[in-house]
């Protein structure tokens, strides 16, 4: 096959930042990239990971490659220059991500009954099935946990409402009403001594 078939360019490596092959949740306009503490340090470990384990793994491994003669047919040399790209563009991303990261601190809030980033609420719908999510940064929310990230269609129908609060939630399929039925947040860490 032409090389030309095979190569990517460096613009397509540019155009997708985020590593995953996907595009990257895009923060709305003018507005923070908000992350609680725990988030931020996830997403710093696995950046750290990157840069000094696994990025010089496999610049060690490419260049090992590299020495056992022709490159076009060396599945190890092409695997590994394509892993470093997707590495690369990762290493990217969360230092993009981590430098417009807003740390919020959502245990500043325990004992509340209003909404706010970090809060965990449970909610009715009109058929009065309970739902339970917890609104959090966007890099950080996993629907499987019921996490949802603070720009979601629910987040934002419930930020800043109270207890007992009845809100309207618009989805593709019409709008919605839900009770807030409560709200809670974690509780203040305690220095370590």
């Amino acid at each position: 096959m032409n090389k030309a078939f095979t190569k990517e360019s460096d613009a397509d490596a540019d155009d997708d930042d985020d590593g995953a092959g996907g595009a990257a949740p895009a923060l709305p306009a003018g507005s923070k990239n908000y992350i609680t503490p725990e988030g931020y340090a996830r997403l710093r470990d696995e950046l750290l990971q990157l840069m000094d384990e696994e990025r010089p793994k496999v610049v060690e491994a490419v260049h090992w490659a590299a020495k056992n003669g022709d490159r076009s047919e060396n599945g190890d040399y092409l695997y590994g220059k394509k892993r470093l790209r997707e590495i690369d563009r990762r290493i990217r991303f969360l230092g993009k991500r981590l430098e417009i990261a807003e740390i919020t601190d959502p245990s500043v809030h325990h004992g509340r009954d209003q909404v706010f980033f970090g809060a965990t609420v449970r909610y009715a719908d009109e058929t009065g099935e309970e739902r339970s999510v917890t609104i959090l940064g966007i890099d950080e929310a996993e629907s499987a946990k019921s996490e949802v990230s603070w720009i979601s269609p629910i987040a934002r129908a419930l930020l800043k409402a109270r207890e007992g609060d009845v809100v309207k939630l618009v989805t593709p399929g019409g709008a919605h009403e839900v009770e807030i039925l409560s709200v809670s947040y974690p509780a203040p860490r305690t220095p370590a001594n």
